[in-house]
């Protein structure tokens, strides 16, 4: 048990969590307009680790038969065989019941809101069969962190917390766009559609930074809906700044530094948001 545990871990890469929990604990601490208290950080953390493990194990489950046939995705542990389906689905279905357990923890409009994030989270997986719009379902998936984390303690949509899921929902379609480009012939062969993939990777880095233009603004925007102060603000100049150089890692004709822009940059990207959230409730 303990080590498919650890090989479910590695299949769903738990460390992507980095992108999702940061701006969940945002949402609830702008809510709170501070600490939120034990039993809501608690509940939000497992909500989000268990929703995010689900979409995760599920994309992995529906996409096994393409990731046997793409050479990047070789050594992921079903296609390997290190897990089996069958115990994948019971993780699966696992991580969901906890999704919900979590939620009904919170309150009654988050336990009613958790059907529709595990729907969105489970068709995401199935998106790129037919729209290279996939990459805004995905978006779409990780803006609902900030959205729950604020809905978790303020059970009712404000603007700034829509305004902070729009911006999230923007900055992962730009690295999602990103990261596909690495997938480009692949896509196009088998029929699969992306952006890369249906407009080319010159046009896919130019919606990329499209995307991260309008993250920007709407982290901006709710930074002003949330009466943040001047640290939050200078935070998000130098996210810009960062955002601006992923894209000046990335050329049509060199993807080598896409993992290094996508994982590193981003996640870096996410912590900040929140340290600055905390910094500027703080002082």
């Amino acid at each position: 048990m303990p080590n498919q545990l650890a090989v479910f871990a590695r299949m769903i890469k738990i460390e992507h969590s980095v992108f999702a929990l940061p701006f969940a604990y945002t949402g609830m601490f702008w809510a709170a307009d501070g600490w939120p208290g034990a039993k809501a950080f608690l509940l939000v953390t497992v909500a989000m680790v268990a929703v995010r493990s689900f979409a995760m194990a599920f994309n992995r489950l529906a996409d096994l038969d393409i990731d046997r046939r793409n050479p990047r995705t070789q050594n992921r542990p079903l296609v390997t065989g290190e897990m089996s389906v069958r115990a994948a689905w019971i993780y699966t279905a696992v991580a969901a019941l906890v999704f919900v357990l979590a939620c009904w923890g919170m309150n009654p409009l988050v336990l009613k809101l958790s059907p529709v994030a595990l729907a969105v989270a489970a068709f995401y997986s199935l998106t790129k069969r037919f729209t290279w719009l996939c990459h805004f379902v995905l978006g779409a998936t990780l803006g609902f962190a900030p959205l729950g984390g604020w809905l978790a303690v303020v059970p009712e949509f404000t603007p700034a917390a829509v305004l902070l899921a729009l911006g999230v929902t923007f900055w992962v379609a730009g690295f999602d766009i990103l990261y596909a480009c690495q997938d480009e012939e692949f896509d196009r062969e088998q029929g699969l559609r992306s952006i890369p993939a249906d407009f080319g990777v010159p046009t896919a880095l130019t919606l990329s930074s499209f995307c991260h233009v309008n993250t920007a603004v709407f982290f901006l925007v709710a930074g002003w809906a949330a009466q943040a102060g001047a640290i939050y603000f200078g935070a998000m100049a130098l996210i810009g700044l960062t955002l601006v150089l992923e894209h000046k890692l990335i050329k049509p004709d060199d993807l080598s530094k896409v993992n290094l822009a996508f994982f590193t940059l981003n996640g870096g990207i996410a912590v900040a948001v929140f340290g600055a959230v905390l910094l500027d409730l703080w002082f």
